[in-house]
């Protein structure tokens, strides 16, 4: 199978848009990571902190994050709804920096989210398991329907590309809004003390928020390019 010129573009413009995000968010976590916080509290400190002191709807911070938990991989960090466990990465967990800060307060925003019964996190949700094995799945799918030229298989595969590219749309506002909490949180409770703080830990956030826009990006590219290899050989 040869590669045509359209086809071409959405390759290199998706490696483009997703390398760009990368080196962008590394390069901001690589600034604050070396900059203390004023509070003086490492990344699992500022999780414990919040749950204990920020507001969670109705309901108590404990909760809402059953457990703190530390992984090794680098930006590792996340919270999962479905047993209501915070994970951060060694770095974010021990260091007492503005990136650590703002990422653990980031993903304390999701737990608060969960918390308040947000309908697009309870969505999110629920697309994950498919998602999960969505794209192997149509990529298969896709690679039967080139071996046996059917257009039926041609559009089930893109089918299933696209709950990859809804559950992209669906993340841009829960990030967002999760980011929005954290520095709500980080203000209301304290733990921002000094300009320096807000400046690096809105820089982190709005740093984060790019790398899911580029993600979203990155899908719609990835389903354009199947949708174009698709006709082509239909």
């Amino acid at each position: 199978m040869t590669i045509d010129p359209v086809s071409l573009i959405f390759i290199v413009a998706f490696y483009v848009v997703s390398g760009a995000a990368q080196m962008y968010i590394r390069s901001i976590y690589g600034r604050w990571s070396r900059v203390a916080n004023g509070a003086g509290l490492s990344g699992g400190q500022v999780a414990e902190f919040l749950r204990d002191r920020a507001r969670f709807g109705d309901g108590l911070g404990r909760d809402a994050i059953r457990a703190i938990n530390v992984a090794p991989a680098t930006l590792s960090d996340h919270y999962d709804p479905r047993d209501r466990s915070l994970t951060l990465s060694e770095a974010v967990a021990h260091q007492p920096s503005i990136a650590s800060m703002a990422i653990a307060a980031h993903e304390v925003g999701h737990a608060q989210q969960v918390a308040e019964g947000s309908a697009l996190m309870r969505l999110r949700s629920l697309l994950v398991p498919v998602v999960t094995v969505g794209p192997l799945l149509g990529f298969l799918i896709l690679f039967g329907g080139f071996a046996s030229q059917s257009s039926g298989l041609f559009i089930v595969a893109i089918l299933a590309f696209a709950v990859t590219v809804l559950f992209s749309l669906l993340t841009l506002p829960v990030e967002i809004q999760a980011s929005q909490k954290a520095l709500a949180m980080l203000e209301s409770t304290g733990v921002i003390a000094t300009a320096q703080d807000r400046q690096g830990a809105q820089s982190m956030l709005r740093a984060a928020a790019l790398t899911y826009v580029a993600g979203a990006v990155g899908s719609i590219l990835t389903l354009l390019y199947y949708v174009t290899i698709g006709r082509r050989s239909s």
